[in-house]
Parts: structure tokens; C-alpha cells; sequence
């Protein structure tokens, strides 16, 4: 049963969520910490885990809950019912594109999703700030506030450092490399 409420699960993440995996991040945690099958910490550093792996971000972050959850077949069922809404959708898209992208409604649909998914997008990062920040990767609810100097700092100087990058060398940062950098000060400041 927990193979099929997996599949099922992610197959709904899959068709509901617009704009990748970010926007995502808001269903992914209403679904999965509201079914107990993870704590908001543990969702977290699955967050940051999927995000740091090669692939996309929704294949990552449902391999990685199906498999803490039921197993390999668990994995298997979740990532597949997370991909096979997107794949559905591009075939019938390529098979009709061509017909319906001139459409006027079709164009103000699009236009009108933009912006929900912006705002997703921003929820979920203010979201993940105030959790690694104040509450240090836990359900904002359940343990006492407290601000982190250290991760603040490490957010403050990263981000200064790739938006200076960009601004002089008119180009941005290679993320690999920010990735890699912010895992050295990570050890350096947390461990």
C-alpha cells in the first residue's frame, strides 16, 4: 500500500506543480511531513541533499523520500509517478503545440502562471531562509527560536561574493564551484 500512496502522491506533486522544482518545495512538504513520513528537519536536508546531487530536483528530492520511506521499490514508484505527469503533458504539448500556441487563451493562461509561480518560487525561499536561519532546519513550530550567526554570515558573504562576481565579470558565478565553496565553509563553521 505505501508503493502505491507513494506513486500516487508524487504523481499529484508531479501534475500540480508549475515552474520546477522550487515551486514544488511547498507541496512536496504539505504532502509528505503531513503523512509523518519525515520530520521538517529531515525533509530539509533532503532539500539541500537533492539540490547538491546531479539531476533534476524533482526526480532527486522524490527518489530520495520514496526510498527513505519504502525502500528501492519505494524510489522507484515515487519517481516514477513524479515524472509521469511531465511526460504525459509534453507529449500531448508537442503532439497540439503548434495549433494551440498562437491562441490567445492559451497565451493568457501562460501569462497568468508566471507570477504564481515567481511567487512560489519566493515563498519557498523565505520559507527555507527563516527555517535555516532561525530555527535551524526544524519545523518553525517546534523548537525556540534562535538566529544563527553563522549560517546567516555564510548566506551573507556567499551571496555578496557571486552578486560582486556577476557584477564585474558580467557573468555568473559557476554554481559547482559556489557549491563547492559553501560545503568548505560549512565544515569550517559547523563542524
Amino acid at each position: 500500500m505505501i508503493y502505491f500512496e507513494l506513486f500516487y502522491t508524487f504523481f499529484l506533486i508531479g501534475l500540480f506543480t508549475f515552474g520546477g522544482g522550487y515551486a514544488m518545495i511547498p507541496m512536496i512538504e504539505d504532502q509528505i511531513v503531513g503523512k509523518g513520513w519525515m520530520t521538517d528537519a529531515q525533509l530539509t536536508d533532503f532539500i539541500a541533499i537533492s539540490e547538491t546531487t546531479p539531476g533534476p530536483f524533482a526526480i532527486n528530492i522524490s527518489t530520495f523520500v520514496g526510498s527513505q520511506t519504502g525502500g528501492i521499490f519505494g524510489a522507484i514508484c515515487s519517481t516514477i509517478g513524479v515524472i509521469l505527469p511531465s511526460f504525459i503533458i509534453i507529449l500531448l504539448v508537442a503532439i497540439i503545440l503548434s495549433k494551440f500556441l498562437k491562441n490567445r487563451f492559451v497565451k493568457g493562461a501562460l501569462n497568468g502562471v508566471k507570477p504564481v509561480i515567481v511567487a512560489l518560487i519566493a515563498v519557498t525561499a523565505v520559507t527555507f531562509f527563516i527555517k535555516t536561519i532561525l530555527f535551524s532546519g526544524n519545523a518553525i513550530r517546534s523548537v525556540p527560536m534562535y538566529f544563527d550567526r553563522a549560517a546567516f554570515t555564510l548566506l551573507f558573504v556567499l551571496a555578496s561574493f557571486a552578486i560582486i562576481y556577476k557584477i564585474n565579470k558580467k557573468k555568473s558565478v559557476n554554481p559547482i564551484s559556489l557549491l563547492l565553496l559553501s560545503a568548505f565553509f560549512g565544515i569550517v563553521l559547523f563542524y
